[in-house]
């Protein structure tokens, strides 16, 4: 057999000519091979299963020793219309403390420990996420584990003293650190949706510090923490282990508040309102040092825009990826957006903009796009124009292309990441039910044309700003004005005319 096959290629071997086998035809007297295929998309679908008692159980399968496993409720800053705010808060730092099963909070990183597992808890405005990374065989033990922390936790009064005290440094850090980002971002929500859902206070506010305890806490859980509105979610699991894990430890457990019928849940639709929040502030000694950062005055403009379940929910993530924008410091290369027109068109342009940066947030009933911008305290005023301007010409196309494959590269890479596609599964199973696959997130990117963003820039228009101002702000326009520039045809704010500066 191999003299048959070698037969052709002995001239070549040899040093005399090419061999007379094509490359591309099947070598001959070889077996025709047979290439392992998935069928489809089967491998790689979410699974769902929803128990009997309403808790519904997402899984991925994941190559790995490591599994992601954690429990997503539908509970956040949002839902505290009718209790003090910062009760989301509260719960975030004391999760993971001891419970029915567990004496301490040592002793639950112990547990872990032995499996190479590691606990984390993060409450954003409308979901609050318990999470642990750990060895596959330790799924029976970190099922248990999470079970206890959700609804056995024991909210000691020295564990909501510790709590507090964490909480009180996490609000003076907020107010001094160099980065003043998530404080405009709470005051910007504050702005648009002022005083329901989405625009209560995220951190809890020191006037309710001292207002937060254990009756509290537990009459809010009896309302939020039931199965119906959580999500197990898991990454890196076979789903039956999964299920038959939640089924042990999630199924006719009784809460340490006690069962019964939610009471006072709030179903409040986000309602938009637009506004104005302004702090006053000194930022000249923010950032001292051998390099101290200037002081600088920060603004954020917002608009309306849409929900995560619609259909603009795509061109309006394409329309913030081709903002883009960032800090003046960027050390550029490929696929930094050098090219998102907040680079382009104002930082390239105005060496005097510290930053320009584009920021989507969506909820389960609406959004907000904003373009977060520092300068100069006496260049606020130009610097509001050009932010303004901005906003009007987002309706050019231009780089269009380029935006959907940076959105589509970064989704591919974010979604390597175990954790990260933990989260994704458990955010999209708790708001819709199902989960929507990368390549069919891909195909939607795809397929959004230059209508739909001026479609949706239009929408956005429509709606009237909400601003947020930190610093010193004697050169900031009035509301008035930056809604007149934002109406108008180039997003130029009414000249005004003074006898003395």
């Amino acid at each position: 057999i191999f003299n048959r096959i070698l037969a052709p290629y002995r001239q070549y071997s040899c040093g005399g000519g090419y061999p007379s086998v094509s490359l591309s035809t099947p070598l001959p007297g070889i077996p025709k091979p047979v290439f392992a295929s998935v069928n489809g998309q089967e491998k790689y679908e979410t699974k769902i299963t929803t128990l009997e008692n309403g808790l519904t159980v997402a899984s991925q399968n994941k190559f790995g020793q490591f599994c992601t496993v954690g429990v997503l409720i539908n509970s956040g800053s949002r839902h505290e219309a009718k209790y003090p705010s910062g009760i989301a808060h509260f719960l975030e730092k004391l999760a993971f403390s001891s419970t029915a099963q567990y004496g301490s909070k040592d002793e639950i990183l112990l547990t872990l420990e032995k499996h190479g597992g590691i606990c984390d808890c993060q409450t954003s405005r409308d979901t609050t996420m318990y999470a642990v990374s750990a060895e596959v065989k330790g799924l029976d033990t970190v099922v248990s584990l999470l079970s206890d922390a959700v609804l056995q936790p024991r909210l000691l009064d020295e564990e909501i003293e510790m709590a507090r005290m964490a909480v009180r440094f996490e609000l003076e850090d907020l107010n001094m650190r160099p980065d003043p980002e998530p404080l405009l971002t709470e005051m910007i929500h504050a702005a648009a949706f002022r005083g329901n859902t989405v625009g209560l206070p995220r951190f809890c506010p020191p006037q309710n510090l001292e207002k937060v305890d254990r009756t509290l806490l537990h009459t809010y859980l009896r309302s939020y923490y039931c199965p119906e509105r959580m999500v197990l979610a898991g990454v890196g699991i076979e789903h039956e282990q999964l299920v038959a894990c939640a089924r042990k430890y999630l199924l006719g457990v009784t809460p340490v508040w006690g069962a019964g019928t939610p009471a006072n849940v709030d179903k409040s639709v986000a309602q938009y309102t637009g506004g104005i929040i302004k702090v006053e502030k000194d930022m000249s000694d923010v950032s001292l040092g051998p390099t101290p950062i200037p002081e600088l005055t920060h603004i954020m403009i917002g608009l309306e825009s849409c929900s995560f379940l619609e259909d603009d929910f795509i061109p309006f993530a394409v329309l913030n990826m081709m903002m883009g924008g960032g800090g003046s410091f960027s050390a550029g290369g490929p696929g930094k957006g050098m090219f998102t027109r907040l680079y382009l068109n104002v930082l390239n342009r105005h060496h005097w903009m510290y930053n320009a940066t584009s920021y989507h947030h969506s909820y389960e009933d609406s959004g907000l796009l904003c373009i977060h911008a520092s300068a100069d305290p006496r260049q606020v005023r130009e610097m509001v124009e050009i932010i303004t301007r901005e906003f009007i010409q987002m309706s050019s196309v231009m780089e269009l292309e380029r935006a959907k494959t940076q959105l589509k590269s970064m989704l591919m890479m974010n979604l390597e990441s175990r954790p990260v596609i933990f989260e994704d599964v458990g955010r999209q199973v708790l708001a819709t039910g199902r989960r929507k696959l990368p390549h069919e997130l891909c195909q939607l990117i795809s397929s959004v044309t230059a209508s739909d963003i001026r479609r949706v820039t239009t929408r956005m228009l429509r709606s009237k700003p909400a601003v947020a101002a930190l610093g010193d702000l004697t050169e900031l326009p009035s509301y008035d004005d930056i809604q007149a520039a934002l109406s108008s045809k180039d997003g130029r704010l009414p000249r005004t005319y003074r006898l003395f500066r």
